[in-house]
């Protein structure tokens, strides 16, 4: 073999021709050679897919510059160290081979990447697949996008799944209340009533069971023998007196987590205590000589009632919400929410409402406007209204007691 063919390597598309006469037996494999496991960044399609980056260079082996500085270095100063003139134009020397050698690498380097590009295609064919390339990568950065947002969405269904759920009522509570004339349906009871609109207020869990006075099952025998609707089993606990089973929810039921139900002003928890007796008094009253002074002894009892919701509460004057003269603008008998003073109040005003308007054509005078503000405002709460029995029950409940007024 004549040195013109030894200085000759072979691709399967390119040649590539070295410069120097010395001889280095390299396998082409070498050029491109890859790790198996990873992915190339460019294919040979026969076509410029890309400006990929270039096969390494084949150059020849020549020592370094840092070898030839050192050498020259050493020799130097082998030979004179003390001779500074010498010294300077050996690393003049050095510096200039330096910039030599850069410039060879640069120029070797372009004339690959001119017959790899040269060996591909002409340059349209090359912008054609580059574009193709370029919709290829942005249709795997999307897929990558859509598996990321799709792997972020899944480890936030993890975290998810990780939060702790909510603190759930582990309580056992069950109200008893007197039924309806169909035996299922909530009766007429303003006890049962008062302790429904406590437990709904309380926000806690609980089941509400009507109990058909007229077939009171056994086992309501055995759990409150003698014992009349409302009563409660709270964690399995019989209560049986309406006022401590209200003292001990609002003890056993209490904040943070619960809220309190205890009026600020005592006034409140007596505001219109009287109502009831005098309207019983006035509807199972059957002389007519006594029906004029039986119902304005119930008007006074309104009346009174009145005077105290149209009177402001000393919080409206501290808070700046009343200057202390003129009329009262709360929406119940403590302030603006519902206490256990209205849970007692209300169901017996309804029933006032009710009955007197049924058996003794009686309405509540419309100059007591606290009265009716305090009623409007109670129909417009849930835990008011999805608590009472249906008119036509309470109406049945008192048709036996309603007396007829004699001629």
């Amino acid at each position: 073999m004549d040195s013109s063919e030894e200085n000759v390597y072979e691709n399967p598309e390119i040649t590539y021709e070295n410069p120097t006469s010395d001889i280095y037996e390299v396998p082409c494999e070498a050029l491109y050679a890859e790790p198996s496991d990873i992915t190339p960044d460019y294919e040979n399609t026969q076509r410029a897919i890309r400006k990929a980056p270039p096969p390494p260079p084949l150059l020849p082996p020549h020592h370094s510059t840092k070898e030839r500085r050192d050498s020259s270095s050493s020799s130097s100063s082998s030979s004179s160290s003390s001779d500074d003139e010498e010294k300077g134009e050996i690393e003049h020397c050095s510096d200039k081979e330096e910039k030599e050698d850069e410039e060879e690498e640069k120029i070797e380097v372009k004339e690959q990447i001119i017959e790899l590009n040269l060996g591909r295609g002409s340059p349209e064919e090359v912008k054609e697949e580059e574009e193709e390339v370029d919709r290829n990568s942005s249709r795997r950065s999307s897929s990558s996008s859509s598996s990321s947002s799709s792997s972020s969405s899944a480890s936030e269904k993890e975290e998810r799944e990780e939060e702790p759920e909510p603190e759930k009522d582990d309580l056992n509570i069950i109200l008893y209340v007197k039924a309806g004339s169909d035996g299922e349906s909530i009766g007429n009871c303003p006890f049962s009533q008062r302790l429904f609109m406590i437990l709904w207020l309380k926000g806690v869990v609980f089941n509400v069971t009507t109990v058909d006075l007229k077939r009171k099952p056994a086992d309501l025998h055995n759990l409150a023998p003698g014992t009349h609707p409302p009563f409660l089993t709270f964690q399995g606990e019989v209560l049986t007196d309406v006022n401590k089973i209200e003292e001990y929810l609002e003890a056993m039921l209490a904040p943070p987590k619960y809220p309190k139900l205890l009026s600020k002003n005592r006034e409140s928890n007596s505001a219109g205590n009287d109502i009831f007796a005098k309207f019983s008094a006035y509807v199972k009253n059957t002389r007519p000589d006594k029906h004029h002074a039986l119902e304005q002894s119930l008007n006074k009892a309104l009346s009174k009632l009145d005077e105290y919701l149209m009177s402001p509460l000393p919080e409206e004057v501290q808070a700046g919400r009343h200057s202390g003269d003129g009329d009262s603008n709360r929406k119940y008998l403590d302030g603006d929410e519902l206490t256990l003073a209205d849970c007692n109040l209300l169901p017996k005003l309804h029933v006032v409402k009710v009955v007197a308007k049924k058996y003794r054509n009686y309405d509540i005078p419309s100059e007591f406007r606290g009265v009716w503000r305090y009623l409007d405002n109670a129909n417009n709460r849930d835990e008011f209204t999805n608590t009472c029995a249906a008119d036509v029950e309470i109406e049945l409940a008192y048709q036996d007691v309603a007396k007829r007024l004699g001629k």
